[in-house]
């Protein structure tokens, strides 16, 4: 376990974007016959996503979320001072993608630029990093962007990842604030990296004429090394187990009051998964939002994206939030939502 607080810190702001481009899984030739997709949709939730257009990229739809909340916010371009973008789709192999949205959103070249290529704990992961950068006050604003556009990295003939993954992205606005508090889980198990993988393209295996090849699995899926592989039995373990496990350890450490929690947001992978961690931790359905029936699943952003999609305001509200997956990694945060917090979903 890695338990710590980081104190003076706040958000100011959560904006997601998501593509216009609605797939809806009733009509996804995957499937065989209506009966099978509505039964997926009945397990998972996930009755329609959102996925991009040829060309674009997670960039474009968090240069997007991130104008729209500096223009709410009112926040001059030259007071950020730190832009961490959180993907696991970037532009390019080289350069890092926040170096080009600095020049893109028209930041200082002052700004603190890198990136972190985590996945689905990957908002947490990053809020961690931002607020250890703003919690002395000699750094006064910074912002994290998150998101992924999986639909251009799963194969289109593979029922176990396509019909899962939509596209998203996002901006958080973070700031020195005295008094305000934010405490952490980070936890990580290296042993199941391959439970989620793109296994081509890196250096450990190289992309090659072979890595397009689409190969037929014991199920009739059909993917090629370049394409996200998922093992959806230990995942679903590792969900109900290992994850269920490290929010009540960390309930336990910080001493929670889970009723005096407004909402728990979860990281967006299935209904089913989700429905059984929020039983065995006894929270009512009222605390647990979901906003994947109509994103689906879009790995680091799912959690700004539901709290971007809530009708209710904020008033002073304590949330904890908690990100887990690929890695396999798992990311827990509460925090405190101000009144003032502004919220938005847009389309690009």
């Amino acid at each position: 376990m890695a338990l710590f607080s980081i104190e003076n810190v706040r958000i100011a702001g959560v904006v997601s974007a998501v593509p216009s481009n609605i797939v809806n899984n009733l009509e996804n030739d995957l499937f065989s016959n209506r009966e099978e997709a509505e039964k997926f949709i009945s397990v998972t939730g996930i009755a329609e996503k959102r996925h991009v257009d040829i060309g674009v990229c997670t960039s474009d739809l968090c240069v997007k979320a991130a104008n729209d909340l500096l223009n709410k916010l009112d926040w001059k371009k030259e007071d950020i001072q730190v832009l961490i973008m959180v993907t696991q789709t970037p532009d390019y192999v080289v350069p890092n993608t926040s170096i080009i949205v600095q020049d893109k959103l028209g930041l200082s070249k002052d700004t603190i630029c890198f990136d972190v290529p985590l996945g689905c704990s990957g908002y947490v992961y990053g809020l961690s990093i931002l607020a250890q950068f703003l919690q002395t006050g000699q750094i006064k604003k910074g912002l994290l962007l998150v998101g992924d556009t999986l639909s251009r990295q799963c194969s289109p003939l593979d029922k176990t990842t396509y019909p899962l993954f939509g596209d998203a992205g996002s901006a958080t606005a973070l700031e020195f604030c005295l008094g305000e508090k934010m405490d952490f889980n980070l936890w990580s198990d290296g042993s199941g990296y391959n439970d989620i993988i793109v296994p081509d393209g890196g250096y450990r295996q190289p992309f090659s004429e072979e890595s397009l090849l689409l190969k037929e699995d014991a199920d009739g899926n059909k993917r090629a090394g370049i394409n996200t592989y998922m093992n959806g039995t230990n995942v679903f373990s590792f969900g109900i187990g290992t994850v269920t496990q490290e929010i009540k350890k960390f309930i336990e450490h910080f001493s929670i009051d889970k009723e005096s929690i407004k909402h728990f947001y979860f990281h967006q992978a299935n209904r089913f998964m989700n429905d059984m961690i929020r039983k065995k931790l006894k929270l009512t359905t009222e605390q647990v939002p979901y906003s994947l029936d109509r994103f689906g699943n879009t790995s680091s952003a799912t959690i700004p994206l539901t709290i971007s999609t809530q009708d209710e305001n904020f008033d002073d509200t304590e949330v904890i939030m908690c990100g887990f997956g690929v890695g396999l990694s798992i990311g827990i945060v509460r925090v405190k939502m101000n009144k003032n917090c502004v919220k938005e979903l847009i389309e690009y």
